[in-house]
């Protein structure tokens, strides 16, 4: 059975384990073996950091032993995806490995971007939205920064959008659903996923 890691901010919600087991639910109901953050316990250590380097650790190896993943790239604490989330999709795009992310506002990067700085926005001599900082806003119609979206797309993933209630941001599963969907009939959902020297071949068009 090929695994797939659960990523996302999920873990921080006050009900973070009864929404992992909805969604490891779900997974299992699509043929594969979730691993999620917070499946394997975490021995007592001396600091604080040492605690948060051993969860780093812990997940990194259950992101080496699965053969996928699933990134919630819902806005979380600012217009943009959780960073630790991001560095999980970055990581299983380098392995190589299926990748899927969603996310449950449905509004692109952009959009978000302009509603952040309160529609302040102005255009510079070269043309770019810029905001009140003066920097350049990404324009691209994508779901978040374009390497993700890009990494995405580029090994044959999808970014699936889904407009939540706001009372179900974190916790609507049918973007996620829609990802399951997309995996479960990719016909090279092998156990050792995409090579990344496959990827111009494969998904360049």
């Amino acid at each position: 059975m090929k695994k797939l890691y659960i990523a996302g901010p999920e873990v921080f919600l006050p009900n973070a384990r009864e929404q992992m087991n909805r969604k490891a639910a779900l997974v299992r109901s699509y043929g594969f073996e979730p691993l999620c953050p917070g499946d394997l316990d975490i021995p007592p250590q001396k600091t604080k950091k040492a605690l948060g380097l051993a969860i780093s650790r812990v997940n990194e190896g259950m992101m080496n032993e699965a053969h996928g993943i699933i990134a919630n790239l819902t806005p979380f604490r600012g217009p943009w995806a959780d960073v630790g989330t991001v560095f999980e999709l970055g990581y299983m795009c380098a392995l190589g490995r299926l990748i899927a992310a969603y996310s449950n506002v449905a509004d692109d990067h952009y959009t978000r971007l302009l509603a952040y700085y309160g529609n302040r926005i102005t255009e510079g001599a070269d043309g770019h939205a810029r905001g009140p900082d003066g920097l350049s806003l990404e324009n691209f119609g994508m779901a978040d920064n374009l390497m993700l979206d890009g990494g995405v797309e580029r090994r044959g993933g999808i970014v699936a959008t889904h407009h939540a209630a706001p009372d179900e941001l974190y916790t609507d599963l049918t973007a996620f659903e829609a990802c399951l969907k997309h995996l479960s009939m990719r016909p090279d959902a092998g156990d050792e996923g995409l090579r990344p020297e496959e990827l111009d071949a494969s998904n360049d068009g």
